[in-house]
């Protein structure tokens, strides 16, 4: 059976939209080699027209805002079209950092204390400090790429953010000091893991995506016993969440040596300073392998659903 034809649908119209037109470009230059590939640039939020789901797989590129929150997935799948990465309720599940959190909970993955709130002006600072701490990390519920991320040291700082927040979906967690490492997830097995070491202290959007900005160590140097803590807590959340075929799970590790986990990237980024790729070649993946690695899963789902059909 002919391999269906790869639409890379990029862009989008959230804040992370240059960064989804990056990863689409590394997919199409990587999958193209192998595959019948076309990039799409979204740039509204709706399915391009003639779709064919008899000879067209998706792979959704795009980060945050209508690709990762699982309209994008519930849109193709109301098209019966087949698609790779998590389904629809899955990417809703995880966008939703508060409600990710609980389901990970649930199942003993250790978590950071905090709450979520809408309006900035109905948080009492200072009952707020006394339940969770004087260090704070402040964040929007439903966004990726750590995009309007605050930290605040005491109750003077935590007022100043407020005071300039809109309403929203927000939430403040208990700031842990430590080590940040990321775990990529294939399949049913844990990636190496990656120790983030921003200049400056903070991984924000801005240390995210400028090259230079950030260290990078994999695969990390941890004790064997955190070190498979941290994969075994990745695989964990990744099936208490019902994701599927990829993701990428964000930790931080506390200075007494406990991971915490922080959230789960659906659709984690593919561009040169991306951390999935990072985490891949700590287990023998160069790039061209990695996406190989990501579209066959969805390739035998279409494959399986033609024979059905015949």
């Amino acid at each position: 059976m002919k391999n269906p034809n790869i639409l890379i649908f990029t862009g989008g119209v959230g804040p992370e939209r240059e960064v989804s037109l990056s990863t689409g470009k590394a997919l199409l230059d990587s999958l193209k080699k192998y595959f019948d590939v076309s990039l799409i640039d979204l740039k509204e939020e709706r399915l391009p027209e003639n779709l064919n789901p008899e000879n067209s797989i998706v792979f959704p590129a795009i980060h945050g805002t209508f690709g990762e929150d699982g309209r994008l997935q519930q849109m193709l799948e109301n098209e019966g079209i087949f698609y790779a990465g998590s389904d629809s309720k899955s990417s809703r599940l995880c966008m939703n950092k508060v409600m990710a959190k609980k389901v990970v909970d649930s199942c003993g993955v250790r978590t950071c204390s905090g709450i979520a709130f809408k309006d900035p002006n109905e948080i009492n600072p200072k009952n707020l400090i006394t339940e969770l701490g004087s260090e704070l990390v402040v964040k929007p519920i439903d966004q990726g790429s750590s995009v309007a991320l605050y930290i605040t040291s005491g109750q003077e700082e935590l007022e100043e953010e407020l005071s300039k927040m809109e309403k929203g979906n927000w939430m403040v967690e208990q700031r842990v000091f430590g080590r940040e490492v990321t775990v990529g997830i294939l399949g049913d097995d844990s990636l190496g893991i990656v120790e983030v070491i921003p200049l400056g202290g903070v991984y924000d959007f801005e240390r995210k995506y400028s090259v230079g900005s950030t260290e990078y160590r994999y695969p990390a140097i941890l004790d064997c016993d955190i070190e498979s803590e941290v994969k075994s807590f990745a695989l964990e959340a990744f099936k208490a969440c019902e994701c599927r075929d990829f993701a990428r799970v964000d930790f931080i590790i506390s200075e007494d040596g406990n991971p915490y986990f922080l959230e789960i990237n659906t659709l984690p980024g593919l561009t040169e300073t991306s951390l999935l790729p990072k985490s891949a070649s700590c287990s023998g993946y160069d790039f061209d392998k990695l996406t190989t690695c990501l579209i066959e899963p969805v390739l035998e789902r279409f494959s399986q659903n033609s024979l059905i059909a015949v």
